[in-house]
């Protein structure tokens, strides 16, 4: 009997021990954490931050604790960094010690660590490199992107045309047309905007967004060891995620199938499959069917999501001033004309409607936390100690609203991107993509769509709104993980020069 009690005791002693020796390591590696506010036990600082608005009150809490503050998430410490002086000197100056992908639980439990946008080290510098090639690689085929995306745009048009001037919710139509875009780049080939397979997966991919914007959705990426077991919204991001997957795998089993020794890729799953013939000796290889599978799940819908957002946003702050909306068709009938469809080379001859898409994309503020980034070793900055792999969080929101670098940052002004002579003028801030190493690869493409899309809609109808511009509401609905503008609705009326 006191044998045992003896041994109850000592047990508890070399575990109060051993949590009070973890406690003062812990408390050892976070002594020279930026300052921030005070945090519950397990909740973290919750409390503080509006689920509906967490980019508002990040910047908010910037204001008091300065440019570089600690949050806790949860049980978790992350480092916010505001302003763009700020997240310009982490992501662009300090690119090596700033550029790896921090965990966010969501993504890592649809992911595993595979693919572009949530690998690191050696594994993200080869996929990353290869996405890059390959989508350069697109514009020296028989098929560009640009093709693509104007005929998509022709499409569309006729799409619109047939609603004859009736309201309608713009979302659904650009959602498919930038989907094609990506199934275009991606699988080789569009679908129809009645394609059953087409609106279930844009149906996923709708419900995703919004969840994972919503207070549920950034509850999970708080607290996932106990979300997990318990039901609620947050588990339709894995289900829609897996039926998604299903949906790829069949797509590339489609592709393996078709597959020739020495043919000539005719899309992304085609140039990785050669590659993967190519290193099939290699057992180390990142090339396998677990990173190609993630790949084409990042791409498409970062690709498809994202710019389609920002197009709604676009229509929506087009309906609001509508003196803009008249600018821009000033312009294009200037340069354009009514006989032939926008190019991608007409953009430079048109620095006001170049300046319109850029404040869409700096007022719509898509991404408002950027996907959280992590430091890859013990990292000293300005004047605090970062440990290796804590999460770092550039708030973006912060850099497209800077005072310091926008006249009036929150209005919608095209002015922000334009001379005293009319020209386009460029600004370091205007990062909507993100900066560094982890800047968002398909730039150039999102850059491509909008532009093609807007001028050609445009070209084609002038957009009403069934209110007064004086009642259309442009404050966002939420602002999570992406920033989703009220519902709305428009009629377009054709042009008589179109």
């Amino acid at each position: 009997m006191d044998f045992s009690a003896a041994g109850v005791t000592f047990a508890v002693l070399v575990l109060t021990v051993v949590l009070l020796v973890r406690s003062w390591r812990r408390k050892g590696r976070l002594s020279r954490l930026p300052p921030g506010p005070p945090a519950l036990p397990f909740l973290g600082n919750a409390l503080q931050i509006d689920k509906r608005a967490p980019d508002q009150s990040l910047i908010k809490l910037s204001r008091k604790y300065g440019p570089v503050f600690t949050v806790w998430l949860g049980p978790r410490p992350a480092v916010v960094l505001c302003g763009f002086e700020t997240v310009k000197e982490a992501l662009v100056d300090r690119a090596d010690d700033f550029g790896a992908r921090g965990t966010v639980p969501s993504i890592r439990k649809v992911t595993n660590g595979y693919g572009i946008a949530s690998s690191n080290g050696h594994r993200s510098c080869l996929l990353r490199r290869f996405a890059v090639a390959t989508l350069r690689d697109f514009g020296k085929g028989n098929k560009t992107p640009e093709d693509f995306v104007r005929q998509e745009a022709e499409h569309l048009v006729e799409v619109v045309r047939k609603t004859k001037e009736s309201p309608f919710d713009p979302t659904f139509l650009l959602t498919c047309a930038t989907a094609n875009i990506m199934c275009a780049i991606v699988f080789g080939n569009r679908f129809d905007y009645t394609d059953a397979k087409l609106l279930t997966l844009l149906g996923m991919i709708t419900e995703n967004m919004r969840v994972i914007s919503s207070p549920w959705g950034q509850l999970y990426d708080l607290l996932p060891n106990l979300l997990d077991y318990l039901p609620g919204p947050h588990n339709r991001l894995f289900e829609n995620a897996a039926k998604i997957k299903s949906f790829l795998r069949e797509m590339i089993q489609n592709h393996k199938d078709k597959h020739t020794k020495g043919s000539t890729p005719k899309d992304f799953i085609d140039s990785f499959l050669i590659k993967m013939e190519e290193e099939k000796d290699d057992p180390n290889s990142e090339f396998n069917d677990e990173n190609l599978l993630l790949s084409t799940f990042n791409i498409f819908l970062a690709g498809t999501d994202t710019t389609s957002s920002t197009m709604r946003w676009g229509l929506l702050l087009f309906l609001k001033y509508p003196e803009v909306q008249e600018k821009i068709q000033s312009e294009i009938d200037k340069v354009i004309g009514s006989n032939r469809t926008p190019t991608i080379a007409d953009r430079e001859k048109m620095p006001y409607t170049n300046a319109v898409i850029h404040e869409i994309q700096r007022y719509s503020n898509i991404i408002p936390l950027n996907l959280p980034h992590t430091v890859s070793r013990d990292t000293e900055f300005r004047g605090f100690m970062i440990p290796k792999g804590m999460i770092v969080i550039p708030l973006l929101a912060s850099v497209l609203y800077d005072s310091s670098c926008w006249e009036r940052p929150e209005s919608f002004n095209p002015d922000h991107f334009l001379d005293e002579k009319g020209q386009m003028k460029e600004n370091e801030a205007f990062m909507p993509f993100s900066a560094g190493k982890r800047m968002c690869i398909g730039e150039a493409v999102a850059q491509m769509q909008l532009f093609l899309f807007l001028t050609t809609l445009l070209q084609n109808f002038t957009l009403r709104s069934l209110t007064g511009p004086n009642t259309i509401d442009i404050t966002p609905l939420s602002s999570g993980f992406s920033t989703l503008h009220r519902p709305y609705q428009l009629y377009c009326v054709p042009r008589k020069s179109a």
